[in-house]
């Protein structure tokens, strides 16, 4: 955006915190920009303020910018239809429009007669329908004689933590199993990196891994079956149209609270999109190695054309060009 013209007011940096502890170390600076930016719109009034995620930080401003009449459109649904249903609320009260990804999204704004377009999402537009595997085995030098897993522990610290040493369970049970079996793990990131590498000296030395820096779409592309944590990874796996295993495991308490608090019927986003279970998902004390062992194992031996074919439809269901569409509606807000 800065390379297109766009005056930054502060380092996007700023507000890239993740975890608990880690924003109330930073809240009194990210309020204090808050407070900057809706003192500077107010004096300035922009033809709209398009909040793009973030809600905790966007909503706030929008609602305070909306309630001085400047128009204001917020941009990728936090995930209300979830947990924390009452922000709809906020985003009623704050936003004359919210652009959504999903069509479940919109389904649940409708309840609340809260004004929403469905844009599609942007990643269905970015990855073809169609995706041959061999190209991606080209690339990252893998036998096509043999199977494929793409094992992805997540981008995050406790997630790669949490996961790790079950992945790695489950993969000595698999090459036992499968001979030749060629497990393929894509790490987001240097730190990542050492932490799996870590992770896989302590528990399964003995394992042939392939890690891979980054290219985790390649991976997916590559693979016959993806493990995965839960996460957006679950709709690009899906993109892809690979048959996938979800797993993810959270600390004890705050998997308590989030029993309590989370309305969602699924963790993945295929499952969430089909409104059933397309794909197994496990979850807390589901998530073991021998659970996974046998999925896995099941989809390496099953013909798996018709859960291929229903990724196909839920991909073209979210197709729609959304960056234009989201341009149009932001240019529709604006002259109404």
């Amino acid at each position: 955006m800065q390379q297109q013209g766009c005056e930054a007011l502060y380092d996007m940096e700023e507000l890239s915190v993740m975890g608990l502890v880690e924003v109330l170390g930073r809240l009194p600076r990210i309020l204090k920009i808050r407070r900057h930016l809706i003192k500077h719109y107010l004096q300035s009034p922009p033809d709209i303020y398009i909040g793009i995620d973030a809600p905790d930080f966007n909503l706030g401003v929008e609602q305070k910018l909306h309630q001085q009449a400047i128009k204001t459109v917020h941009y990728v649904s936090p995930s209300v239809w979830a947990w924390k249903q009452k922000r709809v609320f906020k985003i009623k009260q704050g936003c004359n429009k919210i652009l959504v990804f999903l069509p479940f999204e919109k389904a649940f704004y409708q309840r609340f007669d809260v004004p929403c377009e469905f844009v599609g999402h942007t990643l269905a537009d970015q990855i073809p329908l169609v995706n041959p595997q061999k190209p991606a085995l080209e690339q990252l030098g893998l036998d096509p004689n043999n199977k494929v897993l793409a094992m992805l522990p997540g981008s995050r610290n406790a997630e790669v933590g949490l996961l790790t040493p079950v992945f790695l369970a489950a993969a000595k049970q698999l090459t036992q199993r499968y001979p030749g079996l060629q497990i393929v793990v894509p790490l987001v990131n240097q730190r990542r990196r050492e932490q799996f590498e870590a992770l896989l000296a302590e528990h399964a030395p003995e394992l042939n891994l392939t890690l891979v820096d980054g290219q985790a779409r390649t991976v997916m592309t590559a693979a016959d079956v993806v493990l995965l944590a839960s996460g957006t990874a679950t709709l690009e796996a899906m993109l892809v149209k690979r048959p996938m295993v979800v797993a993810y495991r959270f600390k004890p308490l705050t998997y308590r609270i989030a029993k309590l608090i989370v309305k969602a019927k699924f963790a993945a986003l295929p499952n969430l999109l089909a409104d059933k279970m397309l794909v197994q998902e496990y979850v807390q004390e589901q998530c073991t190695s021998d659970n996974i062992v046998q999925e896995v194992a099941r989809l390496f031996d099953t013909d798996n054309s018709e859960l291929l074919a229903r990724f196909n439809q839920l991909h073209q269901q979210i197709r729609c060009d959304a960056d234009q569409k989201a341009a149009q509606a932001i240019v529709d807000v604006i002259n109404s």
